[in-house]
């Protein structure tokens, strides 16, 4: 079972997870959201919703898959209802409703670390809501690390014309002018021992191949457009090369996302978050999926924003999260092909 939370309530979250409900799928997915809330999107989106009450701690029954593999009828949807604390409209934020995200992913985390879901997968969720609730909150990724005591590393990866492409990095939800401090040697060097052991361990990759980006143009010029690169990136690649690790960097980011480059490696290390995801999405926005990393639990999530102006008008496409699910599955898997003895 997989547990999906669909973001804030008065965007498009709770429309895909109608959507998907709509699909043939061959894991259960339980939504933890407000029952009421799905069943009016529904009703606007003019599809047929069955909701089926999920009661946390309650032993679930076996999973049955009909001859095609497919554990659930269209149009059913197993729901851990968390009811709002205010009415829904669509694209109308309502601060109340702050506590209510954060109470579904606190549910999902609850779970995962139960063993009652495999995996869970998130919905887009907006952060300036929860913060006017009076919580200081900077993200899923940071929110889900404190809960689990994880050390988290935000990965994003889609398929490209050129194959797979997976952009991790090393600083996360911060202004621009505070990367450069924030980037230590600590920092790096945790954010690419976490990505090269998931690389190994959920991936399957035996040795990875990482590109490292620079921080500044042209990777510093040699020093002359700033010292990031010669104080902390190249003594933090040089120590992780001796320990065995593939490292090319620091590179020119400007550069790096070329084929050359990316043909050659299995990922990439940006150093912060507007360096190395606008790429990203260009090449495969609408199926690119956000991993999180370095956490004791499996999480993927959607590569867009909440959409405001699209809730309750169908106009929208579930790839992205078609996408998390279906990646969300995959490493859930191969985790427990790992976790079960040999006969």
């Amino acid at each position: 079972m997989i547990a999906l939370t669909p973001g804030e309530p008065a965007g498009i979250g709770p429309d895909l997870t109608v959507m998907l409900a709509q699909q043939p799928r061959r894991s259960r997915i339980v939504a933890i959201a407000d029952r009421d809330v799905l069943q009016h999107r529904a009703a606007s989106l003019g599809l047929p919703l069955q909701v089926h009450d999920f009661t946390p701690g309650e032993q679930p029954a076996p999973l049955l898959a009909d001859r095609d593999g497919h554990v659930d009828q269209v149009g059913e949807l197993h729901v851990l209802h968390i009811p709002t604390h205010a009415p829904v409209r669509c694209g109308q934020l309502d601060a109340r409703n702050g506590t209510h995200v954060l109470a579904t992913l606190d549910a999902a985390v609850d779970g995962c670390l139960a063993g009652t879901f495999a995996a869970m997968v998130t919905a887009p969720l907006h952060k300036g809501v929860i913060n006017d609730a009076g919580i200081a909150f900077t993200g899923h990724t940071e929110y889900l690390a404190e809960r689990t005591h994880g050390e988290p590393v935000m990965m994003l990866a889609a398929e490209t014309a050129h194959g797979p492409l997976r952009v991790a990095l090393a600083t996360t939800h911060l202004p621009l002018a505070a990367v450069a401090r924030a980037l230590t040697s600590d920092v790096l060097l945790r954010a690419l021992r976490i990505l090269h052991h998931d690389l190994i361990e959920q991936f399957g990759i035996a040795d990875p191949r990482i590109l490292v980006a620079g921080l500044n143009p042209h990777a510093g010029e040699s020093g002359h457009m700033g010292r990031e690169e010669i104080d902390v990136i190249e003594p933090v690649l040089v120590q992780l090369r001796a320990q065995g690790m593939q490292l090319i960097g620091p590179l020119p980011a400007d550069t790096l996302f070329t084929p050359q480059h990316l043909d050659q490696a299995d990922a990439v290390m940006a150093m912060f978050h507007d360096q190395g995801l606008p790429v990203l999405k260009y090449a495969g926005f609408g199926k690119a999926i956000n991993i999180t990393l370095g956490l004791p639990i499996i999480r993927t999530s959607v590569d867009h924003g909440t959409a405001l102006d699209k809730a309750g008008t169908g106009n929208i496409s579930s790839g992205s999260l078609d996408a998390a699910i279906a990646l969300a599955e995959q490493l859930a898997s191969s985790r427990q092909s790992k976790s079960t003895p040999t006969p």
